[in-house]
């Protein structure tokens, strides 16, 4: 890693935290991090990690960026506040902003930083909580080849699968679709268990001879058979509010790209009415609570 003599980290939250984690155990360089709730932070310094006062600080500090943030608003603010990353960025410097977001924001932020000879990435993640402690994410990231190759190493630390989509902003189209498919699966799942369950299935015997089948998928083996099977939805994991978020951006890709995506348009509905039932701090497989009555 002699390309990198200090690398920086923006946003050590449920995601970033266990990023930021494995990346300062792994990395072989030293790591700066800064969030806006420094005790998060401060949990990382068992494993050596720095804490700034400041974002200018990580960026003066740091010759890589990679910032995870929890949307769209929170990117814009923090590279184009007085003060912000844009402020502050230098010629050199990658910034790789690993938030779920738009291709829209990366496209407009990344001409900004090319003026001051830097580059601004996209990375988003997928795979949850559970991938993130382990360090076995998927990684889709949109920028250069010559800048993917520089980040790689960088972004192995945190999953085993890091793919290059494309240009900037492909990476958060690929993420978006990954989220989109996801939730449309679970729905899919609530439906299969609320008919099987009416039919005289147990859920256990359903979903684990759907694992078998042609059924079988990632959804079904985590929010299936871990969570919407026992009828436990946890509400520290990743939350409705958060699908809903993401669906948004998804719909406006949808919009600008002029598909007819019904069943996109039909699961952000369901998710909205579990939000109004007053769910949504809940984890997804919560879906199955509208099928109930």
């Amino acid at each position: 890693m002699a390309d990198y003599k200090k690398i920086g980290f923006i946003g050590t939250g449920v995601m970033g935290g266990r990023m930021c984690r494995n990346l300062a155990t792994k990395i072989g360089v030293p790591v700066i991090a800064f969030d806006m709730d420094m005790d998060k932070v401060a949990a990382l310094d068992n494993v050596g990690v720095e804490a700034a006062p400041s974002v200018a600080a990580v960026i003066e500090a740091a010759d890589i960026v990679l910032m995870c943030l929890p949307g769209e608003p929170q990117v814009r603010a923090i590279c184009l506040q007085e003060g912000g990353i844009l402020e502050h960025v230098r010629k050199g410097q990658v910034i790789v902003d690993m938030t779920t977001a738009t291709a829209d924001i990366e496209r407009e932020l990344a001409p900004l930083f090319a003026e001051k000879g830097a580059d601004f990435v996209d990375a988003p993640v997928a795979k949850g909580v559970s991938s993130a402690e382990d360090g076995t994410l998927s990684i889709m990231f949109g920028g250069p080849q010559a800048v993917f190759d520089r980040v790689k190493p960088v972004l192995d630390t945190m999953g085993t699968e890091v793919t290059r989509c494309g240009e900037v902003g492909t990476g958060q189209v690929v993420k978006l679709m990954n989220n989109m498919v996801l939730v449309m699966n679970v729905q899919a799942l609530a439906e299969a268990m609320a008919i099987g369950k009416r039919s005289g299935v147990d859920p256990e015997v359903l979903f684990t001879t759907l694992s078998r089948g042609s059924a079988d998928s990632f959804a079904l083996r985590k929010h299936g058979m871990q969570y919407m099977m026992k009828e436990q939805y946890p509400d520290d994991v990743f939350p409705v509010t958060y699908s809903i978020k993401d669906m948004s951006y998804t719909l406006r890709l949808i919009d600008e790209t002029g598909v007819n995506a019904e069943a996109a348009r039909l699961v952000d509905r369901k998710l909205k009415e579990v939000d109004a039932r007053g769910w949504g701090k809940y984890y997804s497989p919560v879906l199955y609570r509208l099928l109930e009555d």
